[in-house]
Order: structure tokens, then sequence, then C-alpha cells
């Protein structure tokens, strides 16, 4: 999720690009654009860079053993199919 900070910015530039006539508002603006963001991205189903970072690894993890597992398996389909020409 965004860090407040983030939001500010995010609010005071919106506010910044209003036409002239509206300027005089910016800080009721920048209120309601920062309140708008938030409500907004609270409903969202978000994750923080951490977790998401944490999940990438252990998905490479995952990845890696999965592949040695693969290799493993065909190693052994090949010793099983050669014991099998044999005994033909």
């Amino acid at each position: 999720m965004l860090d407040p900070k983030q939001l500010d910015d995010l609010a005071q530039r919106f506010a910044a690009n209003m036409p002239k006539g509206l300027q005089m508002l910016q800080e009721d603006i920048n209120r309601n654009v920062k309140a708008s963001l938030e409500s907004g991205l609270s409903r969202l189903d978000l994750v923080t860079r951490e977790e998401f970072d944490v999940q990438s690894a252990v998905l490479a993890r995952t990845r890696e053993k999965v592949m040695a597992l693969e290799a493993q398996v065909a190693a052994l389909e090949q010793a099983l199919g050669a014991r099998r020409s044999n005994a033909d």
C-alpha cells in the first residue's frame, strides 16, 4: 500500500494541476483527494513490497525444487525403461 507521504505527494500534484480558479481551494482539494485515494486503495487487495518480495523468493525456491524433482523423475523413468528393455 502507498505510504502517507506518497499519498500526500500525489494529492498535492493533483491539486496543483487544477485550473487557476480552483487553486484557492487547494488545501480542501488536497484533503479530499487524499481521503478519496485512501478510501479507494483500502478497498483493493494489495500487498506490501516486502510481502511480495518474500513470496517471490518462496516461488523461486519452489520452482527450483520442482525442476530438481522433474529431473529425478526423468532419470528414474529412464532407468526403469532400460530395465524393461533388458528384461525382454
